[in-house]
């Protein structure tokens, strides 16, 4: 498939959610990958689904971080909108879980600070992710950290709609903080609940709250405590308690907070043989990364 003589698309997508379907691609024009993303066919107008699908490509642009993913274009083709977005290489943490099973503490706070730094970036501009989980962050060879999928973000200032219909929740269930689910209300420390339930699986292989139906996971996700994980350090296990902690109130107050709490945890993080460039390959964004965040430390 070929997008307006420019982009040219791979027959088979990457990945296909609740939106639409993600395709890699080349741009003609300026000569680089890109990922293509659609909105997926619906059978009738879908107002609602259109109206997520721009307001997802407008938070992109307006979001300028390197852990998030960079929109180039968008527009319509063939009666579908679409989403020309940078190309990204790497696994998602999903995936990471799945072939590696559970990841050494260092990793896991690794891969969270950086999610952090994403959060702080968006919740200071009023964006609230509101789907964070492990196949919305990939884990990139240099070992950087992408949060991907911002489809049923939401802008603070901006959005009068919660973007529902009747009787349907929007998110993941095994991740939708309580009162996500309780109230349809989201805000910054809805972000660090999830963020937790994902630091717990990294760190267990297994999802924190599961159920043979949705409302299961609910009742779980709004009532039951977390179990502490075994074999890790104590304050590790109290900073999940605190950020799983049924009123948001309770939870840590920013991203920033729980960044600077995940820092003695991430250190001496050891080799993830396959998923990671072996030391032996440079990697610009470190070498960047090192020397700002020597300023003002």
């Amino acid at each position: 498939m070929v997008i307006g003589d420019r982009y040219v698309l791979d027959d088979l997508p990457l990945g296909q959610g609740g939106m639409g379907a993600v395709y890699a691609g080349h741009d003609r024009h300026l000569d680089r990958r890109v990922a293509v993303k659609f909105l997926r066919l619906v059978t009738g107008p879908d107002e609602e689904l259109k109206r997520r699908f721009l307001r997802e490509a407008r938070i992109l642009a307006k979001l300028e971080h390197p852990g998030a993913p960079v929109l180039y274009d968008f527009g319509t083709f063939d009666h579908r909108l679409f989403q020309v977005m940078q190309f990204i290489a790497g696994v998602t943490v999903a995936d990471l879980l799945s072939e590696h099973g559970p990841l050494p503490v260092p990793w896991a706070a690794a891969i969270a600070a950086q999610a952090c730094a994403v959060l702080a970036a968006a919740h200071a501009l009023s964006i609230y992710h509101r789907d964070l989980k492990p196949t919305n962050l990939m884990l990139c060879p240099d070992g950087s950290v992408k949060v991907l999928d911002f489809g049923l973000a939401m802008l603070r200032e901006a959005d009068s709609t919660q973007f529902t219909r009747v009787g349907q929740i929007l998110g993941t269930p095994a991740y939708m903080a309580p009162e996500q689910i309780q109230s349809g209300v989201s805000g910054p420390r809805s972000d660090l609940y999830s963020l937790g339930c994902v630091i717990h699986e990294m760190l267990t292989g297994k999802q924190l709250f599961t159920g043979l139906t949705e409302y299961a996971v609910f009742e779980r996700q709004v009532k039951e405590r977390p179990p502490a994980v075994p074999g890790v350090p104590a304050e590790l296990n109290r900073l999940i308690q605190d950020l799983l902690e049924k009123d948001p109130a309770r939870r840590p107050s920013g991203a920033d907070v729980l960044y600077e709490r995940l820092q003695p945890f991430a250190v001496d993080l050891p080799m993830l043989p396959g998923f990671l460039n072996p030391p032996s390959v440079p990697s610009p964004g470190r070498m960047y990364a090192r020397v700002v965040g020597r300023v003002l430390a």
